[in-house]
């Protein structure tokens, strides 16, 4: 079983940037790809970006590709999202994921709590 921990949400202007942080339980972190999505009200859960077991390749939405930057530091067991040139449409709930198997948009295994990301105009 593995425990998924966001942090890192908060308020912020537009234009401005945050970092996300997942941190994971367990000893088994490498072997996981790891996901962040997000959740808007009133609308469901959608893919924002993935990054591989070595961190190797990343994965991003159109809407979030040459903002938003996802890493990795295994030696941690920490994923991060770093996020600039935030947009109110940005403003969602935000969720890292641990996936066993070699999707990196589907069928993910384990989720965090979320964490609240509001940009304002």
């Amino acid at each position: 079983q593995v425990q998924l921990v966001e942090s890192g949400g908060g308020l912020v202007q537009a234009g401005g940037s945050l970092r996300l942080s997942c941190a994971a339980s367990g000893r088994t972190f490498s072997s996981y790809v790891m996901g962040w999505f997000r959740q808007a009200p009133g609308k469901e859960r959608e893919f924002v970006a993935a990054i591989s077991r070595s961190g190797g390749s990343t994965y991003y939405a159109d809407s979030v590709k040459g903002r938003f930057t996802i890493s990795r530091d295994n030696a941690k067991n920490t994923v991060y999202l770093q996020m600039n040139s935030l947009k109110p449409d940005d403003t969602a709930v935000y969720y890292c994921g641990g996936n066993r198997g070699s999707s990196y948009l589907n069928n993910y295994d384990y989720w965090g709590q979320g964490t609240q990301v509001t940009v304002s105009s």
